[in-house]
């Protein structure tokens, strides 16, 4: 990539960043303003109906409580009921280790131990790079089969004897729909039922799960409500279906980008080596007519014509001049030894090469340049029967 090419990206990245950034304040803010007014008005009223209660062992307490729901507690749960709800049985660590190796991360519940902190980094540096291959072949067999089902689709159309280009447009339509269908609106509609949220809410988790932003603000069976263990790990492996199909269509894109750069440099390519063999005819025309003299090639290498019938000239009449000969204009240069300059050696050699197969002699060189050197023939024996000298270098 050209580094003017890198540096437009990227103030075209800066530039979309500060328009969001700008966005989210405009919408964020007010609401964070208006929650902070509400803590404050719910404290002065805790302070006024307890007057008993300094300001200073309040203030100690929320933080005391900001901490613990920091460490994954879970303030809707007290001693009496759910005493046996944890946060890490094992269903639930086993979402939050492939939210690790998957790089959601959603950040609800967070290691607080040394030893996790130190487990974690090299489980991470491990697993990534697992769960990518793993999603490489699942994205590639996912892919594999949804193209085949649509294949079937294009053989219909085809009989029906409907366009091509029509027929390539439909079957990447029906690839996004199918893939929206079974990766995005059916979990809308299942988490909507299994955890209670709306389907803003609903397809909202979706598209932040599935682009790996994970905030962590919605996440699936986290409540305590959701009694089944195997519920986290069916959306884990929902994630990993997910995932691999949205890796499909970016390789999709991919490729039809590579196939549409491929397309026009070859046409890019055609338009020059046209360019290039119109301005040589060009160039030949003029030069041929507006040009200095075409010289006669020498004596060595003129054509031998046959002699003329031998007739008796008058005494005393001057013979008459021998008629001019025809030349040939010059053929127009080819494009192929005029496209690129790095190709015209090898343009040379082949024609050097078939020339002197030919046995017709070859062109004398300009001056100020020399033809690549060929390779010499061994030379002839001298006398019928004398055999050739081995010590003659070929």
């Amino acid at each position: 990539m050209r580094g003017t090419t890198l540096l437009a990206l990227l103030a075209l990245v800066l530039l979309y960043l500060v328009s969001g950034a700008l966005v989210f304040q405009a919408l964020e803010q007010p609401s964070e303003q208006q929650a902070q007014r509400g803590l404050g008005e719910v404290r002065e009223k805790f302070l006024r109906a307890h007057p008993c209660v300094s300001d200073q062992d309040l203030g100690l307490f929320i933080k005391e409580v900001a901490d613990a729901l920091g460490g994954g507690a879970n303030p809707d749960i007290n001693s009496t009921s759910h005493s046996n709800y944890s946060a890490w049985d094992l269903g639930s660590a086993f979402f939050f280790s492939g939210t690790i190796i998957t790089t959601i991360g959603y950040g609800n519940a967070a290691l607080r131990t040394d030893a996790g902190r130190l487990f974690c980094i090299f489980y991470a540096l491990v697993g990534i790079p697992l769960f990518g291959i793993l999603l490489a072949g699942v994205g590639d067999r996912l892919g594999s089969s949804l193209r085949r089902g649509i294949g079937h689709i294009e053989a219909i159309f085809l009989k029906w004897q409907v366009p091509k280009e029509l027929v390539r447009i439909l079957s990447a339509v029906l690839f996004l729909l199918i893939g929206c269908l079974l990766f995005v609106l059916t979990p809308t509609f299942v988490f909507c039922y299994m955890e209670g949220w709306s389907k803003l809410e609903a397809i909202y988790f979706v598209v932040v799960t599935l682009t790996t932003v994970g905030f962590g603000d919605y996440v699936a069976g986290a409540s305590p409500n959701q009694n089944s263990a195997a519920y986290q790990p069916l959306v884990w492996f929902w994630i990993l279906f997910g995932l691999a199909y949205f890796a499909s269509v970016l390789t999709t894109i991919g490729n039809w980008l590579r196939v549409v750069s491929r397309r026009t440099r070859a046409e890019m390519g055609g338009f020059t080596a046209q360019a290039a063999s119109w301005t040589g005819t060009v160039t030949a025309r003029v030069t041929q007519r507006g040009g200095p003299t075409v010289l006669p090639p020498p004596e060595k290498e003129r054509p031998l014509l046959p002699a003329p019938p031998s007739s008796a000239q008058p005494a005393g009449r001057p013979p008459s001049p021998a008629p001019p000969e025809k030349t040939e204009p010059p053929s127009p240069p080819t494009a192929s030894a005029l496209d690129y300059p790095s190709e015209n050696l090898a343009f040379i050699d082949e024609s050097s090469d078939t020339q002197s197969e030919r046995g017709c002699a070859l062109p004398r060189a300009p001056r100020g340049r020399r033809r690549p050197n060929a390779d010499r023939k061994p030379p002839r024996p001298r006398g019928p029967g004398r055999p050739r000298n081995k010590n003659v270098p070929v």
